[in-house]
């Protein structure tokens, strides 16, 4: 077959912003250091393991990170700042993304505790700041004019939300666009078995904004690696609540199997691994519209992560793919 190498990285605007992203991020959620309820999902990584897969993602074409506040209540955004610093000129261009938590605040929280972000980041800017979720006892609105404000005092870069449905997300856009500047993200859970956000609007928004989608457990927590259709007694090794996602059940393992065999049959057509076919059609299939921040806890999954970016799926491959996806992903 006639495969399409990209020999370097390429960049992409976020939203109608100048910023230039990498179609790949870093999920950092991992980096929790084991804090927290959302910490206890993963295991606690040392520093110099955090160390390693930083520098791997940035040698391998990644320039930016997304990290939040609830992860593991900034040791997240810590652990990150501390190696990025640690690498001193190798990290001086890389990008950050982190998120305010809005559950039983109001808005006003946004600036209130905007000092606790740039501390827990060390003097690292905030590129991107995102809502977290789309509860808080604000409207979007008054989100958003908080935000605002913090764009104009140059504390923060540019302004995103997270997990916002079409109607909040334009919203979100509108009262921002009243203050002079664009919403330039939305952070959804996306991936070739959760394509939800094609059916409920988010997605034909997005592209109608200029809103960039960051999709989130690309991977499905691991699943469309593959790894557990063919050991499902792996399953019972995964470190705290991730093992009882739905997608792990053995009826799901069962559905899932067509896509998985199509994903093994072309990473041996193009030399490559499974989970780079499944990154590589997220990040291609609808344009420059969606990037993926899949996460790493080992260095072999940061090197399978920048392997994605080396390589394009066909437009043949693109749309074989969707079709089998579509047959079994969540609808």
């Amino acid at each position: 077959m006639s495969l399409t190498v990209i020999s370097q990285t390429e960049l992409r605007n976020l939203g109608a912003s100048d910023l230039k992203i990498s179609a790949l991020g870093l999920g950092t959620w991992q980096f929790s250091k084991g804090n927290g309820f959302v910490g206890g999902f993963w295991p606690v990584l040392e520093k110099q393991e955090i160390e390693e897969i930083i520098q791997i993602s940035l040698r391998g074409g990644i320039n930016w990170f997304d990290t939040a506040e609830a992860y593991g209540r900034g040791k997240s955004e810590e652990a990150l700042a501390d190696v990025l610093n640690g690498l001193g000129d190798e990290a001086k261009d890389a990008l950050i993304a982190t998120k305010w938590w809005p559950a039983l605040r109001t808005a006003k929280s946004i600036r209130q505790t905007i000092n606790q972000r740039l501390q827990s980041l060390k003097g690292r800017e905030i590129d991107l700041y995102m809502v977290h979720q789309p509860f808080s006892f604000s409207s979007a609105t008054a989100e958003m004019n908080e935000m605002a404000v913090l764009l104009k005092e140059g504390k923060i870069n540019h302004v995103g939300v997270s997990n916002f449905n079409e109607k909040k997300m334009r919203e979100a856009h509108l009262a921002l666009k009243r203050q002079g500047f664009p919403l330039v993200s939305n952070q959804m859970k996306y991936s070739l078995l959760d394509r939800r956000i094609e059916k409920n609007g988010v997605l034909d928004a997005a592209k109608e904004l200029g809103i960039t989608i960051i999709a989130y457990s690309p991977l499905e927590q691991g699943i469309l690696t593959g790894k557990f259709h063919k050991k499902p007694e792996l399953i019972k090794n995964i470190t705290g609540p991730r093992k009882l996602a739905s997608g792990f059940k053995t009826s799901a393992l069962q559905r899932t199997q067509p896509l998985i065999d199509l994903l093994d049959n072309l990473a041996q057509e193009y030399n490559v691994s499974a989970s780079q076919i499944a990154l590589n059609w997220t990040i291609h299939f609808h344009g420059d519209t969606i990037v993926a921040i899949p996460g790493a806890t080992k260095k072999h999954h940061a090197e399978e992560n920048i392997g994605t970016l080396t390589f394009r799926l066909s437009d043949k491959h693109l749309a074989e793919i969707d079709k089998v996806s579509k047959e079994v992903s969540v609808r």
